[in-house]
C-alpha cells in the first residue's frame, strides 16, 4: 500500500495484536513506531519476550538480565502495551531449544491475550542474530490460524548500514514488501531512552533511525485469510 498511516484492517488487526520479540529492546528499538502506531489506534497490543537478555554485550554487568527485565517493562508502558510476558529462555540460546517448546509459550499467550495478530521480526531477524530468526520461527509455528506481520526494513537502508558500520542487516527490496507507514518515532524514543543498558551508546540504532526517517516497512509472512496483501 501507499505511504501513510493504515487502518486497523490494513494491519490485520481486527483485535488484539500479540509481539512476538526475542530480547528486551527488540519491542522498542525495532518494533516501537509500529507498536506505538498500533495502541495509539485503540488495538489491544501485548508483548511476549522469549529472553531476559542477559547475554548482551551492550551495557554488560552483573544481574544484567534483572535490569533488563525493568528496563522493557517500563519501555512498554511507554509504548502503551496492555501487558508483557517476559520469559527467562537462554539469551543466545533459542536455536538450541526444540521449536515446539518456544512455538507452545507463544501458543498459550496468543490465547490468553485473545491475539488476532502476531508481530514480529521478518524471517532471518533483520539484524542477522539467531535469536530474532528464532522468535519469528516460533510465531509461524504457534497458530496456523493467525496472520503475522513482520517488521522489515528496505534493501537500500541495510546495504547502508552494512557498510558504515560492518553490520549484518538483512533488508528487503521493495517488491518484497506488503506495507509502508508514515510513523510519529515519540514513543518510541521515548521506550528506547529506558533502554540505559543498551541505547545510551548505540551508533547502529541512532544511525537506523535517521536513514529510515518517519518510515516503516511490514511484510506478511502469513497475510490474513480473508484480505488480499496490499501492494506496496
Amino acid at each position: 500500500m501507499a505511504a501513510g498511516r493504515p487502518d486497523h484492517a490494513a494491519l490485520g488487526a481486527d483485535g488484539p495484536a500479540l509481539v512476538v520479540v526475542a530480547h528486551p529492546d527488540d519491542e522498542s528499538f525495532g518494533l516501537g513506531a509500529v507498536v506505538s502506531a498500533l495502541t495509539a489506534r485503540g488495538v489491544p497490543t501485548d508483548v511476549l519476550c522469549l529472553t531476559r537478555g542477559e547475554a548482551s554485550t551492550l551495557g554488560a554487568a552483573p544481574g544484567l538480565g534483572d535490569c533488563r527485565a525493568v528496563e522493557v517493562r517500563r519501555a512498554a508502558a511507554e509504548l502503551g502495551v496492555r501487558r508483557l510476558r517476559l520469559l527467562d529462555h537462554p539469551d543466545g540460546g533459542l536455536a538450541d531449544l526444540p521449536i515446539e517448546q518456544l512455538a507452545t509459550d507463544v501458543r498459550q499467550v496468543a490465547a490468553a491475550t485473545g491475539a488476532r495478530l502476531l508481530l514480529v521480526f521478518d524471517l532471518g531477524g533483520v539484524t542477522g542474530h539467531p535469536d530474532h530468526h528464532r522468535a519469528t520461527e516460533a510465531a509461524l509455528a504457534a497458530r496456523v490460524d493467525l496472520p503475522v506481520l513482520a517488521w522489515a526494513i528496505g534493501q537500500s537502508v541495510a546495504e547502508r548500514l552494512n557498510a558504515e558500520l560492518g553490520t549484518a542487516f538483512v533488508g528487503r527490496p521493495p517488491e518484497q514488501l506488503d506495507l509502508a507507514m508514515v510513523v510519529d518515532r515519540a514513543s518510541q524514543m521515548r521506550a528506547v531512552a529506558c533502554h540505559r543498558t543498551q541505547s545510551i551508546d548505540n551508533p547502529v540504532l541512532r544511525r537506523r533511525l535517521e536513514l529510515q526517517g518517519d518510515h516503516e516497512v511490514l511484510r506478511w509472512l502469513r497475510p490474513p485469510v480473508s484480505a488480499a496483501v496490499p501492494a506496496p
